[in-house]
């Protein structure tokens, strides 16, 4: 029998143990169990419910693009020719790895992308050849970052 969490409000415990995996994902179940004096199970059955219902999707490593060769940060506003050409121009998007976000969003833009690039001259070849040629795509308009001041998840 499926279960159905449909109506499931985060509690307390829940709220604690997102809060400390958000701080530290590699920690053990054991140990959250000991910080918040419950069983291991316990946090097994939360963590798993909470995978179920899309409250958590897995959990990533974060590296520091920079360190790694990969140091010009840009945003991209992208004007698409028309409206219900959003679908393909995602699907076309996914393949270009240096897209590493694509929001749907309002106001001036159709899509507002984040990409990461090693240089200007990496910078100009993804804006030119890659993102500018696709299908459905009328025109973008480009903002580099030169610092990324803040970048956290949500408080719970």
């Amino acid at each position: 029998m499926e279960k159905n969490y449909s109506n499931y409000d985060l509690d307390n415990l829940d709220v604690q143990i997102l809060s400390i995996l958000m701080e530290d994902a590699s920690i053990p179940y054991t140990e959250i169990a000991k910080k918040l004096i419950v069983s291991g199970g316990t946090i097994h059955v939360r963590m798993k419910k909470m995978e179920e219902l899309g409250i958590i999707h897995g959990s990533n490593l974060i590296i520091n693009p920079q360190k790694v060769g990969f140091d010009i940060t840009a945003f991209l506003g992208i004007y698409l020719e028309k409206g219900s050409q959003y679908s393909d121009a995602v699907a076309q998007l996914k393949n270009i790895k240096e897209v590493v976000e694509l929001h749907y969003c309002t106001g001036q833009y159709s899509m507002f992308a984040k990409i990461i690039c090693r240089d200007t001259t990496h910078l100009r070849k993804v804006l030119n050849e890659d993102i500018q040629g696709l299908k459905g795509i009328q025109r973008t308009e480009t903002i580099i970052s030169l610092e990324e001041s803040i970048k956290r998840q949500i408080t719970l």
